[in-house]
């Protein structure tokens, strides 16, 4: 048996407490990393919508705001008092690539004129991703947006079978800038002219999704054309406006009217029997889908070009349905 010596006892001693200093020491390493981490800032996602004076727009926030929390990113959401206030849309573009984000999310009020400030984006390597309405250009890494020309050539061919297949017809669309607008005018004008010949689109007009000037001009067009069987308006705001109208002008049962989203005031006209139903998007999804594809995009993960979101026809009949009922806000 080997002796202890004073010799070896210091050595023994050295050794011990120089494991203790190591373990001490990548403990506290492992403690810092881990308050690093928590003290890391989540991703900020600006997203900018179209407006707030519809109700669909706070759908799509609750969708919004539901995936921040999945994806753990911070987000805020703004968008124009309405939607026909293009320059201050892209004032809260400008604004939003000021700060420190890590990717945008935008629904364009105008399709070319944000362009110039995308680029912007592009430059700095931050991801955009365009919600319900595209832009005009490759520069968003995806989309997430119902395929508006498909959901309008859908509505155009419920409106012409509701009539009977011939006869005039009319539509209020919300603007002529915005993708969402351009395609659910040209799906449905093109749609009509091409499938239903003996319908004749006698008037479209643009209202901007306000309200009472979609009224002024619906009830311009009823006016006008008094043989006319049947109106299609192409958001909340403009079939709100027809509805108005057609209310005002005691004709209802007598045009044919087919919307677009959802709303109190559309889905008590259509348990009414004054509308005949309206094609729903999913705004939630929408909302969720736009920030999961940024939260992704900032992580370098692969996302879809295009996210299609869906489109959903409904009635008196299945308004109520549990199929609907999550599409359907108030």
């Amino acid at each position: 048996m080997m002796s202890r010596t004073p010799e070896r006892d210091l050595t023994m001693k050295t050794s011990s407490i120089l494991s203790l200093l190591c373990s001490a020491a990548a403990a506290a390493l492992v403690a810092v990393s881990a308050a690093s981490a928590a003290a890391a800032p989540e991703p900020y996602i600006p997203v900018i919508s179209k407006g707030f004076q519809h109700q669909f727009w706070q759908a799509v926030k609750l969708g919004a705001e539901k995936a921040a929390v999945d994806f753990k990113v911070k987000i805020t959401f703004e968008g124009p008092e309405n939607e026909s206030q293009v320059d201050k849309q892209l004032e809260m573009v400008q604004a939003a690539l000021a700060k420190k984000l890590q990717a945008l999310c935008l629904a364009a009020l105008d399709s070319k004129a944000v362009v110039p400030l995308l680029r912007k984006a592009q430059a700095s390597k931050i991801p955009v991703v365009g919600f319900d309405s595209g832009v005009d250009s490759d520069i968003p890494v995806a989309t997430a947006a119902t395929d508006n020309v498909a959901a309008a050539a859908f509505a155009a061919d419920k409106l012409a079978q509701l009539i009977g297949g011939a006869g005039e017809v009319a539509a209020i669309i919300h603007d002529q800038t915005s993708r969402t607008g351009i395609d659910r005018g040209d799906g449905f004008v093109k749609q009509m002219k091409s499938k239903h010949p003996n319908v004749k689109v006698v008037d479209v007009q643009y209202g901007g999704g306000d309200q009472l000037k979609s009224t002024d001009l619906a009830k311009a067009i009823i006016q006008a054309h008094p043989n006319l069987k049947g109106f299609f308006g192409a958001n909340e705001g403009s079939i709100i406006g027809v509805l108005n109208a057609v209310k005002e002008l005691k004709k209802e049962g007598k045009i044919v009217v087919i919307g677009y989203d959802a709303g109190k005031q559309q889905k008590d006209a259509i348990r009414k029997g004054v509308e005949a139903g309206a094609v729903s998007q999913d705004p939630v999804g929408i909302g969720y889908k736009c920030v999961e594809a940024a939260a992704k995009a900032i992580k370098g993960e692969p996302v879809p070009k295009t996210i299609d979101t869906g489109f959903k026809w409904y009635d008196k009949a299945n308004i109520d349905s549990a199929e609907m009922k999550p599409l359907l806000y108030d």
